[in-house]
């Protein structure tokens, strides 16, 4: 198979798609591989790094598109790069359909096959190739968030940790998966006070046994939320239906009971975000303020690590990546549920129910087109 690396051109993405490693794997199973020039050298990998592994280096994209039977990305497809798809072409990514219908659109239109990496979900129900961002992006937010509350940058002017004599901040994270929890370990280590808020029980008495009972850990209701939300100097929100829109936690009502300067981290913003008030910003301007509330929405924040995130993300994603080249999408799908379930468009036909429903476009089950 013919698999295309593309530059990442979203704003201040820094990230590629594949290592030089996961270059070589493929190429010793027989497939070729394509790479932008320059793709890598923002993750430190240069193209004689991908030359050295026997990638061939192109000098655009739409050579890449022209030639490659699979497109592999870090992020969804952006506006310019629509018309560049081709029939039956397999755009593997991380798509997140639900934020944005005019993405979805134009994948139906171009016909191709969309396998997203955030709807990849094991027999645990776990999603493995959201994990390595998931776990990066959380530890970013809280890194994030401790220096947006200062106040310099618009924040209420505190140190996440305290110091003797002086308390720490209130940290309320809600959502207790990956990403929530890393974010949960970061603020534990910077000695900040912090709640995390579930809709699980059980998952709440797991994080309680894995912080030694140093966190407090709540069940998540919307009262909950706006007692603990009225306290809080930093809000992380780390909510995740798979495929799906993020429930919005956090009213815009709500903000004027909030800290003045608290600072709001919204890691579900991909999928519409957690907070009404959420809209998505980039690295390079990456807060805006509403009712003295700081809003931290950036849409790619594994992109400002981009050595670390490509490294994590090729991990996960060359399984996948190999079985789909080895196999064709169509076997690989009916061989392996995993693949199956991360198929969200075939050839104009939305095969994801939660992006179906996202938008009321019709679904179709994917068992009747493979």
């Amino acid at each position: 198979m013919k698999i295309g690396v593309p530059k990442e051109i979203k704003n201040n993405e820094f990230r590629v798609a594949i290592t030089p490693y996961g270059v070589k794997e493929l190429i010793s199973h027989g497939h070729e591989v394509f790479v932008e020039k320059n793709a890598g050298a923002n993750s430190s990998f240069l193209d004689n790094d991908y030359k050295n592994e026997g990638a061939i280096i192109l000098d655009d994209n739409k050579s890449i598109f022209d030639i490659s039977d699979l497109i592999l990305k870090v992020k969804e497809p952006i506006e310019e790069e629509y018309s560049l798809i081709k029939d039956n072409q397999i755009v593997f990514t991380y798509f997140h359909f639900a934020s944005h219908k005019p993405l979805l659109d134009a994948m139906i239109k171009s016909n191709s096959v969309c396998i997203a990496y955030e709807t990849v979900e094991d027999n645990n129900g776990s999603l493995p190739l959201l994990v390595p961002m998931s776990e990066v992006a959380g530890r970013m937010a809280t890194q994030e968030g401790a220096k947006y509350l200062e106040k310099p940058m618009g924040g209420r002017g505190i140190l996440l940790g305290g110091v003797s004599g002086v308390e720490p901040a209130n940290v309320l994270i809600i959502g207790g998966g990956i990403s929530g929890t890393e974010a949960a370990k970061m603020a534990v280590g910077l000695q900040a006070n912090v709640t995390i808020l579930d809709t699980s029980e059980k998952r709440l008495n797991e994080l309680n046994e894995l912080f030694d009972n140093k966190i407090n850990c709540l069940i998540s209701t919307k009262e909950i939320i706006e007692n603990e939300a009225k306290n809080a100097d930093l809000i992380i929100g780390a909510v995740l239906i798979a495929g799906a829109k993020a429930p919005k936690l956090i009213s815009k009502e709500m903000l004027k009971s909030l800290k003045p300067g608290c600072v709001m981290v919204d890691i579900a913003i991909d999928q519409g975000g957690c907070f009404e008030t959420s809209t998505p910003t980039t690295h390079q301007d990456p807060i805006f303020i509403i009712d003295n509330v700081v809003h931290y929405c950036v849409a790619n924040m594994p992109g400002a690590v981009p050595f670390t995130s490509t490294k994590a993300l090729t991990n996960r994603t060359l399984p996948y990546l190999l079985e789909i080249a080895n196999k064709g999408w169509i076997k690989a799908s009916k061989d392996n549920n995993e693949i199956k379930t991360g198929v969200n468009v075939i050839n104009g036909k939305v095969v994801n129910e939660n992006v179906s429903k996202a938008f009321g476009v019709e679904y179709h089950n994917i068992n009747s087109l493979i």
